[in-house]
């Protein structure tokens, strides 16, 4: 008896985490306000920081929030569909170098950890942002 009750202990622990890798990451953000938490943060961290506030001088900063939040509904399997321009139309002039490329992902990285999403869910955003990245830089 006490065998078949360790058993249905595993199996109710092992469900559980079968669960939650069933969610998606948009799931796992906490959805659209967890998305929309993210971006204010990010757009923040933009906001000190001196040098990468000057590729976003002449941007609409409203225009940019909800872009970037459709974005990412979209990129984390959220129910939306990004329609916005195309990562290279965004970014093709601007002469972005690759070191303040990876300052962008550092300013989105301490933004994830400002809202504390854990490393992992953290891991597999910048996993399905990283494609992107030829696309940002030096066009």
């Amino acid at each position: 008896m006490k065998y078949v009750l360790y058993v249905f202990a595993l199996v109710v622990l092992l469900s559980g985490c079968r669960a939650t890798n069933q969610l998606s990451l948009y799931q796992q953000l906490d959805g659209q306000q967890g998305i929309e938490k993210l971006v204010d943060s990010f757009i923040n961290q933009i906001g000190h920081d001196s040098k990468i506030l000057e590729y976003f001088k002449q941007a609409n900063v409203a225009h940019f929030r909800q872009g970037f939040i459709s974005h990412l509904c979209s990129v984390t399997d959220g129910p939306c569909s990004y329609t916005g321009d195309s990562m290279i139309d965004i970014h093709t002039g601007m002469n972005i170098s690759e070191k303040d490329f990876n300052r962008v992902v550092e300013l989105l990285i301490n933004a994830m950890d400002e809202q504390q999403i854990p490393q992992r869910l953290q891991n597999t955003l910048l996993e399905r942002l990283a494609p992107m990245r030829s696309e940002v830089i030096n066009i």
